[in-house]
């Protein structure tokens, strides 16, 4: 592995300990500043639009300005975002830094192009699943720290270290080295994005997918600590139980065709939705967080099944369209938990456990299958832990 790429994977695995410290307890300290329950599923939805600008924009510029001064703006973005929100001791205040923070979602196509440009010798499987890990082992230790620090010094207090903690991550990343950007023979250029018809039919399969896989996450910890009694550090415990999942999950999925492996997440998000309907104790849901390990899963095998249909050129504007079909989903799948959980908290998980089954159905008759059996590329997606 190159230096480039252990000091991102070392960058990483503190932003993970510091992201994991609040990011499972977002519904819960809305609720502490007044916000209700279609409030809350609200802010989330303006998350998801936040996201949803800049991930176009952002894989443009990475083609064309290279990826390493995007990945060190989205870094300082999320200092400044979450001291803000540390700060804040009103809703309409954290919620502008809770927004600034969903503008730093812009993040994820320049990294993942810039860790597919790094890999050197490594297979993409095999780069992608050692820096995912790296991640995944600082989010696993984050939640648990989270729900120590609030049980004991409050919520707020949570902020503060994480904005610390930011802030040493963002040291590490600014000695990357740049990346030399790709070019296309001038004389024979790639096919435009719109007009390449698998590309484009495969967004609406990730824009549904990822819509009623996402509707069952944001309103958990509401969930867990309204309807089932569970503690700040129960809660925390359960973050830390799921990015453990994200980690194992992404290895055995990596082990299949993306196509396949795309199929296995969202079956295992369906499970994860019911095991938080019916479970009756910290264990069964324990498993399901486990299990929804896949939802990242999922979102990494997207772009495994993007890369053999597009360019390399492009590699990064289209991880961008593709992150805004994805955002676009986070931001509408909380007005619809918000309906269901009002009407009644279980039914937001039944619903969608049903509508996973429908598009797992759906997914097999249209995601593109690749000649050859393309390998699956799992990609690293600091943004998708913050939707938890």
């Amino acid at each position: 592995m190159s230096v480039d790429l252990i000091l991102l994977s070392i960058s990483l695995f503190t932003w993970g300990i510091g992201e994991g410290m609040f990011i499972y307890f977002q519904p819960i300290y809305l609720q502490q500043l007044g916000a209700n329950t279609m409030t809350i599923a609200s802010i989330f939805s303006l998350f998801g639009l936040a996201m949803m600008i800049t991930h176009i924009p952002a894989g443009y510029l990475s083609d064309h300005i290279g990826r390493k001064p995007l990945l060190v703006a989205a870094w300082a973005a999320g200092v400044l975002a979450t001291g803000v929100m540390a700060l804040a001791r009103t809703l309409p205040l954290f919620t502008v830094g809770m927004l600034l923070y969903g503008f730093t979602g812009f993040v994820s196509s320049p990294m993942n192009s810039y860790i597919t440009a790094a890999r050197g010798k490594l297979s993409p499987v095999r780069v992608m699943t050692l820096v995912s890990a790296a991640y995944n082992l600082g989010a696993m230790l984050g939640p648990v720290s989270g729900g120590w620090i609030g049980e004991r010094s409050g919520l707020r207090s949570v902020y503060f270290v994480a904005a610390g903690i930011f802030s040493l991550s963002t040291v590490i990343l600014i000695f990357l080295h740049p990346q030399s950007r790709e070019i296309h023979d001038p004389a024979a250029p790639p096919e435009k994005l719109w007009k390449n018809t698998r590309f484009v039919s495969f967004l609406g399969i990730v824009f549904v997918a990822m819509f009623v896989m996402y509707l069952p996450q944001p309103l958990t910890p509401r969930f867990l600590q309204n309807e089932r009694s569970l503690s700040l550090e129960s809660i925390g415990l359960l973050g830390s139980i799921g990015n453990l999942g994200n980690s194992a999950l992404a290895l055995v999925l990596g082990q299949f065709a993306a196509r396949t492996g795309f199929l296995l997440a969202q079956a295992s998000v369906a499970v994860f939705s019911v095991l938080l309907w019916k479970g009756t104790g910290l264990a069964w849901y324990a498993l399901g967080f486990f299990i929804l390990g896949g939802y990242r899963s999922a979102r990494s095998l997207i772009f495994a099944q993007v890369r053999p249909l597009i360019h390399s050129a492009q590699m990064g504007l289209a991880y961008g369209v593709a992150e805004t079909f994805n955002s676009l989903a986070i931001m509408l799948a909380p007005l619809l938990a918000g309906v269901l959980y009002t009407q009644e908290p279980g039914r937001v998980y039944w619903v969608s456990a049903g509508l996973i089954v429908v598009m797992v159905i759906l997914s097999e008759f249209f995601a593109p299958r690749v000649a050859g059996g393309s390998a699956p590329v799992p990609v690293i997606d600091r943004e998708e832990s913050r939707e938890n």
